[in-house]
């Protein structure tokens, strides 16, 4: 992967890269402009065209490893966005085959067809880059994934990610049994940017793994500092969400297993919250992995349950042992009896699994009691605690008083 920094800036008149260096990104112009310059090797160099904002230039870098067939030089004071090879490869192994194989031959056939038109000297009367490559909200889009995503690696350099910590009640005692830990991200000039954007855009170039390792082994750190700050001795647990792509990486346990020993916590302290997809994309991987965690003595949970392609196969194959049922079933109960009936299938299905059910999003104290009726034994939401930073944290565990239902 480059090293270099995922966003540049360059003056007028820097070389912004060199005919006949290797290639390691592409870039997308996001402001300014630059000219594109061919050295022929009676060492003349042409002028062959420009490229604005909008454009992407040193882009065959990524579909071979040849080396760059012209100089990019800045016209202007230009701001680049870097695309990498890993990034771009990612990004085109997980698509459709035919669509990867056509994009890899369109671009093959581009470079063939530059180089032919240069040793003829043909000239071209193709329309500038820019007006072609960034037409439509689809790519827009994907330039905003590009950004969020370099943004967010930076982030996580610079200590920018926080945890936040949801508490997790025991429905027939009203005490805390744990909590779920979560991502947060205030960016310095977007500020509060939601999950709900960020984690796919990370899942998509890989950053979840780092991300995730982060994450498991601070909230590990922060469950240990919470325990020894409020009198609770390896009676509580922390939820920790994993995606797909960790499951795809070969240290994965291997950093469970460290990260548990190193900050002193128990096995069983520690739960696993993994999603349908995970089971989908990675069935057999997961289930080894799974079972590896299970027997050391961890849990598994099935993340939003109900809302994917649940299949009663999953709680066969997997060695899971708990179920969490999505908020919008929570929300939506009380409106509308089909979902009133879906949530008391998922409850005594997991009762009858001897599995433990945790209900998510629970808002309101009729909610609460209705779960508690129906056998839910756990549950989480703005009824009981928010998600809140450590201290906060700490300080409700310390204070807190059994919620009689």
């Amino acid at each position: 992967m480059s090293n270099k920094e995922p966003q540049r800036n360059y003056k007028t008149g820097d070389i912004i890269m060199h005919q006949g260096d290797d290639g390691e990104s592409a870039y997308i112009i996001e402001d300014g402009l630059v000219e594109i310059i061919i050295e022929r090797p009676d060492k003349s160099q042409h002028v062959v065209g420009t490229r604005g904002a909008g454009a992407i230039i040193g882009e065959m870098s990524l579909v071979d490893n040849a080396p760059r067939t012209a100089t990019i030089k800045a016209i202007e004071d230009c701001q680049l966005l870097e695309i990498t090879k890993d990034d771009f490869s990612r990004r085109l192994d997980s698509a459709d085959p035919v669509l990867r194989m056509t994009i890899q031959v369109i671009m093959t056939r581009y470079r063939d067809t530059l180089t032919r038109a240069e040793i003829r000297g043909e000239k071209k009367h193709w329309p500038p880059a820019e007006i072609v490559e960034l037409g439509y909200t689809e790519e827009t889009d994907a330039v905003e994934s590009i950004r969020i995503g370099n943004d967010f690696k930076e982030a996580l350099k610079k200590g920018e990610i926080s945890l936040h910590y949801q508490p997790i009640i025991n429905m027939e005692e009203g005490r805390i049994m744990g909590f779920e830990a979560l991502m947060r991200w205030i960016h310095p000039e977007k500020g509060f940017i939601s999950p709900a954007v960020f984690i796919p855009i990370i899942e998509d170039n890989g950053l979840i793994v780092e991300a995730s390792k982060w994450a498991f082994k601070e909230s590990c750190m922060a469950l240990k500092r919470i325990e020894n700050l409020t009198g609770y001795h390896s009676d509580l647990h922390m939820s920790v969400n994993f995606s797909s792509t960790d499951f795809s990486s070969e240290d994965f346990v291997e950093n469970i297993y460290s990260t548990i020993s190193e900050s002193d916590v128990t096995p069983k302290q520690i739960h696993l919250e993994i999603t349908e997809r995970v089971l989908m994309q990675q069935p057999d991987n997961a289930r080894e992995t799974l079972e590896m965690c299970r027997k050391a003595g961890m849990g598994i949970s099935i993340d939003d349950f109900g809302t994917g392609y649940s299949s009663l196969s999953y709680l066969h194959y997997f060695p899971i042992n708990t179920l969490k049922i999505d908020q919008s079933f929570i929300r939506e109960m009380h409106k509308n009896e089909s979902t009133m009936e879906l949530v008391k299938s998922i409850i005594s299905l997991g009762n009858n699994l001897k599995m433990t059910i945790v209900a998510e999003g629970v808002e309101t104290l009729e909610e609460a009691k209705v779960l508690k009726i129906l056998g839910c034994q756990l549950a989480q939401g703005y009824y009981f605690a928010k998600p809140m930073p450590e201290k906060d944290v700490t300080e409700l565990v310390a204070s807190w008083e059994a919620v009689d239902l």
